[in-house]
Parts: structure tokens; sequence; C-alpha cells
């Protein structure tokens, strides 16, 4: 079986020196042998047979030890739910990178967060005249964090620009909730006004001719 792309690459870096063996591997063929992977790769570089080998023989392990632990390639790529929303010792929620390349601009990365907040403040600046740029970008489908890079004319900072996105916000969610809860309850008072109390006494010529009998 072929190895893909990114397999190629993994295998071309740990030969060449360029990283070490990830904890979390991209999905390898279920029959994956040291000859599959020599095999398929000894045509893809100019490395020494030794190398490769080295190269086949740590992939293999680690797969090997996968496989004995009972976990399949998908299971060992996911993440614990608490990584995804608490911050680590040390983590800040969100720091700000000045962009020297470009005038009043920022570049900031919001930790234990995804595209649910980075939409929605992105969206939030674009519609300030003040905002000549606003994007975000999410590095990596299994890491929770998302970067936002925004730009100004310089009549106001991006940093000043973030904090009055996220208090807009803050104003317009109270108001959403606000109305729905009107809404809601009173849809609430129509719908028992409508139904109405049980009615339990029987119509007027039923009560009637139960007392003729």
């Amino acid at each position: 079986m072929p190895l893909n792309t990114a397999q190629a690459n993994l295998i071309a870096q740990y030969i060449h020196g360029r990283g070490a063996m990830p904890l979390r591997m991209p999905k390898m063929p279920p029959d994956l042998t040291k000859a599959t992977v020599t095999s398929h790769y000894a045509h893809m570089t100019r490395a020494s047979p030794k190398a490769i080998e080295s190269a086949t023989n740590s992939i293999a392990d680690f797969v090997g030890r996968r496989r004995e632990h009972g976990k399949s390639n998908a299971e060992s790529n996911l993440v614990d739910r608490f990584e995804l929303f608490i911050l680590d010792a040390n983590e800040k929620k969100v720091t700000e990178e000045a962009d020297t390349r470009i005038p009043s601009s920022s570049i900031f990365t919001f930790n234990k967060e995804d595209h649910t907040l980075g939409n929605v403040i992105r969206s939030r600046l674009l519609q300030y005249p003040f905002v000549l740029f606003a994007a975000y970008k999410v590095p990596h489908p299994l890491e929770a964090k998302f970067i936002l890079r925004v730009q100004t004319d310089g009549t106001i900072t991006p940093r000043a620009a973030v904090i009055q996105s996220c208090r807009d916000l803050v104003h317009d969610y109270a108001l959403l909730n606000q109305e729905f809860t009107k809404e809601w309850e009173l849809r609430k008072m129509v719908g028992d006004a409508s139904s109405g109390p049980a009615n339990t006494n029987p119509p007027a010529g039923e009560a009637a001719g139960a007392a003729a009998e």
C-alpha cells in the first residue's frame, strides 16, 4: 500500500534530522511493515540505507506500541475534552504581537477557542470604518486556538478595536437574550390562554338526562 504525501514528508523529516518522532502521527496503512516503508520511500530520498532502516524501525515500533494498547490511529489523535477549554498553568487567554511589516497591524492569538468566537469577532471588526483588514485562521484542527490579524487606519489601535468589538458583541448578545426571553414568555402566555382550564362539568343536556334517570 503506497504512502501518501504527509506520511512521506514525516519520514523525510525524521531521516534528515529536522524533527523528532511526534506523539501523534498521520494515519498509516493498516498493514504497515518496515519493508513497506522502505520499499515505498527508498526512491524518494538520497538518504543512506542505514538512515532509512533507522527511520522505518522507529515508525514500526511506534505503530506497534499503538496497536498493543488497542488504539487506532484516529483514536490516538484525539485530545482530552478539557484541553479544549481549560487554560494551562502559564497560558494566557489572549496574546498580542505587533506586525512590524504592516503599519497599525497586530496578530492576536486566542487560546482555547475555535471558529465560533473567531468568526463573530472577525465579522464585527469588519463593520467598523476604521478597520482596514480583519481575518483569522485555525492553525490545526487538533489545536484549540485561532490567530486573528487586524489592521486599522491608525485612528485606533488594533487592540482597542478588538476590545471594542468584544464589548459590542457582549451587548448584542445581551439584547438577543432579552428579546428571546420576552418572546418566549409571551408565547407561553398565549399558549396557556388558548388551552384554557380543563372543563370537568358535562354539557347541560347530558346533565339533565342523568338527573331524569
